[in-house]
């Protein structure tokens, strides 16, 4: 390794006052500063020595132990300067432990067998977490597995050490993911003030839901007071099973989201009736038209849903029903919303459309979940949960790359998880 001592002078003087004043380590002293070829290109090499007097660490226990003998020189990777990639070369002990045996020594700097310093890596996490991992490798001129494996280590970090305490409010759903993992199951924390992700675990099955019940512990699953869950039997049992204290809402997006799958069901349907009898097609372009709500049209989707309003068509029916339903979320009370859910029920069950009819007997089955939504006094919402959900795909669309659920969960978790960091003397933006 061809190398350029530094002058003793202003040049090293003024890198190692700066590093005794961001990176100062106990125990540790910065010597000789110099250029080197490293892997091709000129950096920056900081010698670092232990003080004289100083006992090595035991990486296990934590104990000062005797020093067994010396390693050869290793490279640690720090945070460029000045254009400048930076390495801090150190030959690590190994201690002698009366517990433990021989080992390398623990080092602040660095963790294990890692090439890289905890420091660089909660500066590459924190810029993984702005930009795409690729562009933070192309920018820091280092690979694409070396951020991955730096955003690793935080995420483990931030896991071990996070506080799971005072959690009451949870939400659950799934996404879409790549191959071989059609759904992922995730779940958040809805908390005023601190809504993030709790957990993700593969596929869509009861074992999934579990699973997270299992690690988030029976004491803390019992303290749930409210959870916000889609309508999918299985989980509604899980959740009934492993929360009894919990409050199990149906809100109103997953409730709504089931009647614009039935007025767009109806529509199909006629349009498929026009077709066949050769009819003009008055509904053509008339999607959202009926499942946009009134007021959310613009004046030329008004004027046009107005003219529809004048024909006997189903679709318009089928739309009718859906805006008399709206009405059931400005009751106060759970009593009256029964009431009045009840009487939509019937109407609607006396109508001829047997898409309408379904969402009236899965409300029907879900009734007690859905009055729910009044006895939390509309305080959770799934719109949170959608909102997380829609960062959780921008998150995998960001960070192309992933074939791994390893990959995708770590991507997840450093995005979404609102994770403590490593302990790192080094402040920057």
């Amino acid at each position: 390794m061809r190398e350029t001592i530094l002058a003793e002078g202003a040049e090293a003087m003024l890198i190692k006052t700066l590093l005794n004043k961001v990176e100062h380590f106990k125990s540790f002293v910065y010597k000789a500063v110099s250029f080197a070829m490293v892997y091709g290109s000129e950096a920056l090499v900081v010698d670092l020595v232990a003080r004289s007097n100083s006992r090595p660490e035991c990486p296990e226990c934590g104990k000062l132990c005797v020093t067994y003998d010396t390693r050869g020189a290793r490279l640690f990777e720090y945070m460029p300067l000045w254009q400048h990639k930076v390495y801090f070369r150190y030959s690590p002990r190994r201690v002698r432990c009366p517990v433990h045996g021989v080992k390398v020594e623990a080092l602040p700097f660095a963790y294990g067998k890692e090439q890289m310093t905890t420091s660089y890596k909660v500066y590459l996490a924190r810029w993984a977490r702005r930009l795409s991992w690729k562009e933070v490798a192309d920018i820091f001129e280092t690979s694409w597995e070396s951020v991955y494996r730096a955003v690793k280590h935080v995420v483990e970090y931030g896991l071990t050490n996070r506080n799971l305490e005072g959690i009451t409010e949870i939400g659950l759903d799934e996404i879409f993911v790549f191959k071989g993992y059609k759904c992922l199951t995730l779940v958040y924390q809805l908390n005023q003030g601190c809504r993030r992700l709790l957990w993700c675990g593969p596929h869509r099955r009861v074992k999934t839901l579990l699973r997270f019940f299992r690690e988030f512990g029976k004491e803390r699953s019992h303290g749930l007071k409210f959870i916000c869950s889609d309508m999918w039997a299985p989980y509604l049992k899980v959740v009934a099973k492993k929360a009894p204290n919990a409050l199990n809402i149906l809100d109103r997006f997953h409730i709504m989201r089931k009647f614009n799958e039935a007025i767009d069901e109806v529509r199909r349907d006629e349009v498929r009736m026009f077709k066949e009898q050769h009819q003009e097609n008055v509904l053509l372009k008339g999607r959202w038209l009926l499942l946009k709500r009134p007021e959310n049209l613009s004046e030329k989707q008004t004027a046009r849903l107005r003219d529809l309003m004048k024909l006997n068509l189903s679709s318009v029916k089928a739309h009718l029903m859906r805006e008399d339903f709206q009405r059931f979320w400005s009751y106060r009370y759970p009593s009256w919303a029964g009431r009045f859910l009840d009487n939509w029920v019937t109407r609607t069950m006396q109508s001829n459309l047997e898409p309408m009819k379904k969402v009236a007997k899965t409300i029907t089955n879900h009734k007690p979940l859905i009055l729910n939504w009044f006895k939390a006094r509309g305080r959770l919402s799934s719109g949170a949960v959608e909102g997380l959900n829609l960062k959780a795909k921008l998150t995998i669309r960001k960070a192309y790359g992933f074939r791994t659920l390893d990959g995708l969960t770590t991507a997840l978790y450093h995005t979404l998880g609102k994770l403590p960091e490593p302990k790192s003397i080094h402040r920057f933006c």
